[in-house]
């Protein structure tokens, strides 16, 4: 029996991208059964691919380093639960958790602050031109948001703000990990594991 991916469904592509089955529809004027499917990484962006050609297996000959057998293979929340989807994901040669890293360049408190304990930037007692002497308020907004959703939210606000030391300090605070880059790339890739972390959330609650 043919197998049909069913909405919810997750599946992983041969090339290791993730995505989530929105439905099954039918092409109105062939018949032809077309999945419609979403990513889990990126702009999150919708396609729509004949089912056999998404249920068929992969192509061995023109990729001969791929051990897995169909182009698309399902995939169980659970199973996945511990990955992080594109950027997400923590290296696999990495020896280091990030539950384990330092806390010792997050942002200080009010008092450490006023009693001169700054530890920016490995105890510098320097402070860049342009800096002000206090935690960005957005920053700790951030740190204080009670849902992922607002947190999101107030990473949009930063986008003009935002320097590689936040970066670092909010992805310790969501446990994921930003590859080094340009902080453009950075941003976004902070903003894609956020929205990551709601579909895995929302995903398990189901």
């Amino acid at each position: 029996m043919e197998r049909v991916p069913k909405s919810g469904e997750l599946y992983r592509h041969f090339k290791n991208k993730l995505y989530q089955i929105v439905t099954v529809a039918t092409h109105s004027e062939t018949g032809e059964k077309l999945v419609i499917y979403q990513a889990l990484y990126g702009d999150y962006g919708v396609y729509a691919r004949p089912l056999q050609m998404f249920m068929s297996e992969v192509d061995h000959v023109k990729y001969p380093e791929v051990t897995q057998k169909y182009r698309f293979e399902r995939v169980d929340a659970g199973e996945i639960a511990g990955e992080r989807a594109s950027e997400c994901i923590m290296p696999s040669d990495r020896q280091e958790s990030v539950s384990d890293r330092s806390y010792d360049n997050m942002p200080q408190s009010a008092d450490e602050q006023n009693s001169g304990k700054s530890r920016e930037c490995g105890d510098s007692q320097e402070q860049t031109e342009g800096e002000g002497a206090g935690v960005e308020p957005k920053l700790m907004a951030f740190f204080d948001a009670e849902n992922l959703e607002e947190k999101y939210n107030i990473l949009v606000s930063m986008r003009d703000i935002v320097t590689d030391h936040m970066i670092n300090n909010m992805a310790v605070v969501l446990d994921v990990v930003i590859p080094e880059g340009e902080i453009s790339d950075r941003y976004e890739g902070l903003k894609n594991c956020i929205r990551t972390k709601q579909r895995y959330d929302s995903e398990r609650l189901r």
